[in-house]
């Protein structure tokens, strides 16, 4: 959970990440950018922070060493005070199967991480912050 009296106005994200430097690449970016961040560098530790608190976006990663970004997106989904948060997936896999599994799974939008800048990427999250 972020410290409270460090807390702006912005939306909350969680950002599910286990590769450290992409997670404070997009963790540093969205910081600047206004957001409050929780950071949670593996599956389990994502569903312990979203059992504490529902963010208002969830930035994931589908490879992570646990409980893979799939599971987490299903559990997402079937619980109701997080069914409505939009979750982006932010992978490396870019096979059309895995692309068609996240989004029947719920994902709000797929991004390929190589395909994209943080600053692409807060963009497509403000835009799907916009529409949820």
């Amino acid at each position: 959970m972020p410290d409270v009296s460090a807390k702006t106005s912005g939306p909350d994200v969680l950002v599910v990440e286990d590769d450290r430097f992409i997670r404070d690449i997009f963790v540093q970016k969205l910081k600047s950018e206004g957001f409050n961040v929780t950071e949670a560098v593996d599956g389990r530790r994502a569903l312990e922070l979203l059992a504490a608190h529902a963010p208002e976006l969830i930035l994931l990663d589908l490879l992570l060493p646990d409980i893979d970004g799939f599971e987490i997106l299903e559990r997402i989904k079937k619980e109701p005070a997080l069914v409505k948060v939009p979750v982006i997936v932010l992978s490396n896999l870019g096979d059309q199967e895995s692309i068609a599994r996240a989004r029947a799974l719920g994902a709000a939008d797929y991004l390929i991480k190589a395909h994209y800048t943080p600053e692409e990427i807060v963009a497509v999250i403000r835009k799907v912050l916009q529409r949820a």
